[in-house]
């Protein structure tokens, strides 16, 4: 780690990172002056990120400073919800939940004690290291952490062994490139400046999305397909190369099983009979689909906005498996890119000794079910730390619901006042990345980064390793040695790190994979399956999908609920992370046609309902939307909206044909215009939140 000192300005550089829930985990470098923070900016030690971030990281010091920051533990004080609380030291607050859990244990059983997390926005360190081992000892339920990302690791897993995929710098090597179900300009910016090169070389650029995102402005193909269709749209082009004999077929008989069955299941896709579905115009994909079967090198960035509906485990699968069927391996620029998580082989049973129990698992989308749920094994405790449910989580209404039980005790462990740390019964200040130390992956350009503390804690904060140490010193669990303080946890996860991964780490600060940020598939990577080929008809998922694999469920549509409510990340907010600086309502992008046919106006207010929920918001006309799709942005909070009600309360709590994944994109809603607004109740916390503010965007 590099320290420099700036004498123009008497400021302090400091070199850490992101572990933000974003594919490119930026180096950075901190300025601090006497103490505080005063400039976040990128640094040049990761040459990929070299040396820019996004404007989200770049406000940080804003929630680490700000009215919402947790500055001390503190006890419920007043009505469940309220947000109201007592300021009490820690050795009270960790002493009050150790006697909950052991009360609860005692009464209960262990299962009735569910963790509640998720890892998108923290490293190696702060997530399942000592709260691993503290839970798994005292034998608590387990959440399937399946909210992103599940779908689509169960098939790049099943195809691939989860391959590493195409690097960004080589996108400039392509011909063609295809965005499907991504949006790299409000998240991975740092693909955007290697696609823009390519197309100012002659490349070309194809964009799959309901709405018209930046670079779909750019795009010689733009297929705006309906929602829960992607699989449909790739099941016909493999018809297509199948039957016109574009298909690599001395790649598929060196490389790949189960092309006959992948075959068949297409063949019943026909071009017309896909475009249908998906609402396209039939030319414009038979014209893709020529185009990609000629144009080499070829390269596909699969999103995962293809993931969130019933069909996102198939729709993954069958678009992953086009460069295999194409021939588009074994060449520079060639291939697909995805998640490269697993490109370093790094696994936490490095440095986690307790064994998972054999305890229930609770599906974390289903987690109203499961606090509502009260007549068998019903949960008493609620641990929530590094996530905000309430805002993040399906059918939100249920959810609170469950919150409001007079019996159910919820200990929140985070960086701000949440919307779900409002509910808490205990409340715990949580250090901020930039106040500790870890070690961050990136899933998009595997790569490792160390990060240290820029500023001393800002109050009572402290990290999530302490914490979990702690309560397992009064609970009487053993926790590894290596595991009870921040330092010596960092030391333990880095030294489990084997090879040139650990020395690069400690020397530079940040490592590269083996095959480094720009292996060739086939040529330098291969599949990490156990015969190294690819698997096109994987017969364990086959076994998992209700209907088989590469089948398309048809939405039940009803007439009650024409539109599809779709809820994509934001240039505003990391997932929920920093949607309390958000200073306006967010406003619901719809078509003009949609639009018209309601009487709406941009300004006007809306009711976007359905049988689960409601959400009133202003209405911004957006002619990039696709006309029976409409938009309220991801990871807002309760105050973004008149009613304090999300795009969450209008999802429904199923699950995704694999990988048990959330079906955000599945959510069907009517909009009325309405003339007034009920304005939700605003909490009057210990820590001073922001106000709502009656503005548009």
């Amino acid at each position: 780690m590099e320290k420099s000192q700036d004498d123009t300005w008497g400021r302090s550089t400091i070199d850490t990172a992101c572990p933000l829930d974003c594919p490119d985990t930026c180096s950075l470098g901190v300025s601090v002056e006497k103490g505080r923070i005063v400039n976040i900016d990128g640094s040049e030690r990761n040459s990929i990120t070299n040396g820019y971030i996004c404007s989200k990281v770049r406000r940080f010091d804003q929630r680490v400073y700000g009215l919402d920051r947790l500055h001390h533990p503190g006890v419920r004080n007043g009505p469940k919800g309220h947000g109201r609380f007592k300021q009490m030291s820690w050795t009270q607050a960790l002493e009050t939940i150790a006697k909950q859990f052991q009360k609860v244990k005692a009464e209960f059983g262990s299962e009735a004690i569910l963790p509640v997390s998720y890892g998108g926005s923290n490293g190696l360190l702060t997530q399942d290291t000592a709260d691993a081992e503290f839970f798994r000892q005292i034998g608590a339920s387990r959440l399937a952490r399946t909210v992103c990302a599940a779908p689509t690791t169960a098939a790049n897993t099943a195809l691939y062994g989860k391959m590493p995929g195409v690097g960004y710098r080589d996108y400039e090597n392509a011909r063609l490139i295809v965005i499907w179900g991504a949006n790299p300009s409000t998240t991975g910016i740092h693909l955007v400046p290697h696609i823009r090169k390519a197309l100012s070389s002659g490349a070309k650029l194809v964009v799959i999305d309901p709405r018209q995102t930046s670079l779909a402005k750019r795009a010689d193909i733009h297929l705006a397909i309906r929602p829960g269709t992607d699989v449909v749209v790739a099941l016909a082009i493999h018809k297509f190369l199948f039957d016109n004999a574009l298909f690599d077929k001395e790649f598929l008989e060196e490389h790949a099983t189960g092309v006959d069955e992948l075959q068949s299941r297409a063949s019943e896709w026909s071009m017309e009979r896909a475009a249908s579905i998906a609402e396209l115009d039939v030319s414009l994909l038979d014209q893709f689909s020529r185009l990609y079967a000629e144009t080499n090198p070829a390269v596909i960035r699969c999103g995962w906005g293809l993931e969130r509906n019933r069909n996102g485990g198939n729709a993954a699968l069958a678009v992953l498996a086009l460069p295999a069927v194409a021939g588009k391996f074994q060449v520079r620029g060639g291939g697909f890119s995805m998640s490269n998580s697993g490109a370093l082989g790094l696994s936490n049973s490095s440095w986690i000794s307790a064994p998972e129990q054999n305890t229930r698992v609770i599906n974390m989308n289903q987690l109203g079910r499961a606090l509502t749920d009260t007549e068998d094994a019903p949960i008493k405790v609620l641990f929530v730390y590094n996530c905000n449910p309430v805002v993040t989580l399906p059918h939100q209404n249920h959810l609170l619901q469950g919150l409001k039980r007079a019996d159910l005790f919820v200990i929140v462990f985070d960086q701000v006042m949440t919307d779900t740390a409002k509910w808490a019964d205990v409340v715990l200040p949580a250090t901020t990345f930039l106040e500790q130390y870890d070690v961050a992956r990136s899933y998009g350009l595997g790569t490792l980064e160390l990060v240290q503390p820029v500023i001393d804690a800002v109050g009572e904060a402290r990290p999530n390793v302490e914490v979990f140490a702690e309560l397992s010193r009064l609970l009487n669990v053993d926790c590894p040695p290596a595991l009870l303080s921040e330092p010596e946890a960092l030391m333990h996860v880095v030294g489990s790190i084997e090879g040139p991964l650990k020395d690069q780490l400690l020397s530079k600060g940040n490592a590269e994979s083996e095959a480094g940020s720009a292996p060739v598939q086939f040529v330098d990577v291969f599949p990490r399956t156990t015969d190294r080929k690819v698997n096109l008809f994987p017969k364990a998922l086959e076994q998992e999908a209700p209907s088989g694999i590469y089948r398309f469920q048809p939405e039940a549509k009803d007439p009650d609920y024409p539109l599809v409510l779709v809820s994509p990340a934001t240039d505003k907010t990391i997932t929920s992370t920093l949607g309390e600086l958000r200073p306006r309502l967010a406003s619901l992008q719809i078509h003009p046609d949609d639009a018209e046919a309601r009487d709406l106006e941009t300004g006007d207010t809306a009711r976007m309902f359905n049988s689960i929920g409601e959400v009133q918001c202003p209405v911004h006309i957006n002619t990039g939307m696709k006309p029976g799709v409409v938009s309220l942005p991801k990871g807002l909070w309760q105050k973004s909206t008149m009613n304090g009600s999300t795009a969450n309360a209008l999802v429904p709590d199923s699950l995704t044909d694999l990988g048990g994944g959330a079906c955000f994109n599945d959510a069907r809603v009517q909009i009325t215009r309405i003339v007034t607004a009920d304005i939700g109740n605003q909490s009057i916390a210990l820590w001073p939140s922001s106000k709502p503010v009656k503005e548009v965007n």
